[in-house]
């Protein structure tokens, strides 16, 4: 064929071949000018977005630097407020403040605390110089100072408590309770001095050894993650009590224990840099795990540049400035930021038209030089394919028609002449009958292929067991088999929802390949169901040639055979993967060597059962 199609595609080519050169010279023209414009475009663009980018830094920047002093309040007092504020040491955020309570459902703080009001509070006898007896010592000095009524005795007692506090640290769960009904009961039964309460309660007090004894809010809110959580509610309803009793403020104190988060923020654990977070926060490093971050509102910050730029004269009123992309993170020293505005879209627009006008009309005449050539070339080529398959499929039909017919005839006569003498002719009719499925098969091949092949196979699903369908074909191979098959099958209770005869017809075309290329006896025949869908079906026929795995799948092709009998009309197998494509599945050759050749079906998870 293509010695005949030689002169028209030489002729085609060497026209299409100046045509081709011509055109794309004029587009390489039509390329630069196109070019040289948006150059210009996007040399204002550019200059554009990194005026605003830097702007949007410079923004950024002076919102952490305005919250510095705030951010540094709080990271000291536990009664500042912190919200809009982050701040990260060694890897452990200190704000926004964290719950951080104390695991478990125990209350020691709750009932230590009942037992001072009960007066039933013991420390170890074994440890007399245990700190936590003598300040049991001093709580119950306090506290009979303040039955007696002696306002001396009793300021003298408070004093020698809080030098006991200042000298020594105890458990929190001792600590806090032991001074919270001290002043409970200092309020109640005394006559206090409200800058002293004012003190103990909130702002607390120089210890005369250069440190400081905070005030029983802060020092509650200072020492949350020692209690459970029952406690820690327990105390701050106690607390907020005797605030209120004493006059001193608890809002702030309130606040600050209901804002106490239970998990970290989900921010970033590294940082290459400054960075813009989407869920509204700058952070800026600062050193070792050192960070520092104030909230912010992108949108807002985007929308008071857009309105800057316009005043400046930089955008129209329509422009507008953009955050792009869907990062997280983003790295300040490069914001993806956009700038757009309608003059530029229209100059962009009024470009792109241009050129998409110049390109079109070359492309065009591009399109229709190769579409008549392609036009006159499958002309030839259809001509000549249609000839030949014309040729092939007749001859090939024909000779596979005449050989089954051959021998029916001849057997049929040869029974007629045995039957008038009277000589044994038994298998005569076993084989004019298994010429005849022969027969029957080859058309059976030919009328489905031409039904699927056009579309006009509806198949009919129905749960289909593998081993039925294997016991089908091992007497279909016992019927029309002239050599011996040994079938080995390994499925199991594996169930397809399948077309049954479908299905049938494919393992019969596998089954009669695997016997028609083949040069031992006997032929063996392997079927074996593996995970995921896939059933593999082996035979120890003469193997195909790996660079003909997928020409063998191809209608009319009829690879050459070494064994006893290649007979078909080149279907069996396009067939066979047309059927497996119907189900939403594959055929393919899985390995093939001169020992056999081994096919995978892959079956989709909406039919394996």
């Amino acid at each position: 064929m293509l010695r005949r199609l030689l002169p028209t595609l030489i002729a085609l080519g060497l026209g299409l071949a100046g045509l081709g050169w011509g055109l794309g010279y004029l587009q390489r023209i039509f390329a630069a000018e196109r070019e040289d414009a948006q150059a210009s475009l996007d040399s204002r663009r550019e200059a554009l977005e990194q005026y605003a980018r830097a702007s949007l830094a410079q923004s950024l920047r002076d919102r952490l630097e305005a919250a510095r002093p705030a951010l540094e309040a709080a990271a000291v007092d536990p009664l500042v407020p912190a919200t809009g504020l982050y701040l990260r040491e060694r890897g452990e955020q200190l704000l926004p403040r964290l719950a951080q309570h104390d695991t478990g459902e125990a209350v020691p703080a709750k009932e230590r605390y009942a037992r001072l009001r009960a007066g039933t509070e013991r420390a170890d006898e074994d440890d007399a110089e245990d700190p936590w007896a003598e300040r049991l010592a001093l709580v119950r000095s306090v506290d009979g100072a303040l039955a007696r009524g002696d306002r001396r005795a009793s300021t003298v007692a408070l004093m020698a408590l809080l030098q006991h506090r200042a000298q020594y640290v105890l458990a929190s769960t001792r600590d806090v309770p032991g001074l919270l009904v001290v002043l409970e009961s200092l309020a109640e039964r005394g006559d206090p001095v409200p800058q002293l309460m004012h003190a103990l309660v909130r702002d607390g007090l120089a210890d005369g050894r250069g440190g400081r004894l905070e005030g029983l809010q802060r020092l509650l809110l200072l020492r949350r993650s020692r209690f459970t959580p029952a406690d820690f509610a327990f105390l701050r309803e106690r607390v907020a009590a005797l605030s209120a009793r004493v006059g001193v403020p608890a809002m702030d104190f309130e606040s600050r224990a209901s804002e106490l988060a239970t998990e970290p923020l989900p921010l970033p654990r590294t940082l290459p840099g400054s960075v813009l977070v989407r869920a509204g926060w700058y952070l800026e490093p600062r050193g070792g795990n050192h960070v520092r971050g104030v909230a912010v509102d992108a949108a807002m910050l985007l929308e008071s540049l857009t309105r800057e730029m316009r005043e400046r004269g930089l955008l129209g009123t329509e422009g507008q400035v953009r955050l792009l992309g869907d990062a997280e993170v983003l790295p300040l020293d490069a914001l993806p930021l956009a700038v757009e505005t309608p003059e530029w879209a229209r100059a962009q627009a009024a470009l792109e038209s241009r050129y998409r006008l110049k390109t079109g009309m070359a492309a065009v005449c591009a399109v229709l030089a190769l579409g008549i050539a392609a036009l006159a070339f499958l002309a030839q080529h259809r001509k000549y394919r249609f000839l030949e398959l014309k040729s092939d499929f007749v001859a090939t039909v024909s000779h596979e028609l005449r050989t089954p017919l051959a021998s029916i005839r001849l057997l049929g006569e040869t029974l007629e002449w045995r039957l008038a003498e009277g000589t044994d002719a038994r298998d005569y009719p076993a084989r004019i009958v298994r010429e005849a499925d022969g027969l029957t098969f080859l058309v059976e091949n030919l009328l489905s292929f031409n039904r699927i092949d056009k579309g006009r196979w509806v198949p009919r699903l129905e749960p289909v067991r593998l081993d039925e369908l294997v016991s089908g074909l091992r007497r279909d191979l016992e019927a029309w088999s002239k050599v011996p098959v040994e079938l080995e099958a390994r499925v199991g209770e594996q169930t397809f929802r399948a077309d049954a005869q479908l299905l049938r017809l494919l393992l019969s075309n596998l089954a009669r390949n695997a016997c028609a290329y083949n040069q031992r006896t006997p032929v063996r025949l392997r079927i074996e169901a593996l995970p995921g869908g896939r059933v593999h079906f082996s035979d120890n026929g003469i193997g195909i040639p790996r660079e003909k795995w997928e020409q063998a799948f191809e209608e009319f092709v009829r690879l050459p055979g070494q064994g006893r009998d290649v007979p078909g009309s080149g279907l069996g197998l396009a067939l066979c993967r047309r059927i497996m494509r119907l189900h939403g599945g594959s055929l393919r050759v899985a390995a093939s060597s001169p020992e056999g050749t081994t096919f995978e079906l892959t079956f989709p998870p909406t039919v394996t059962t």
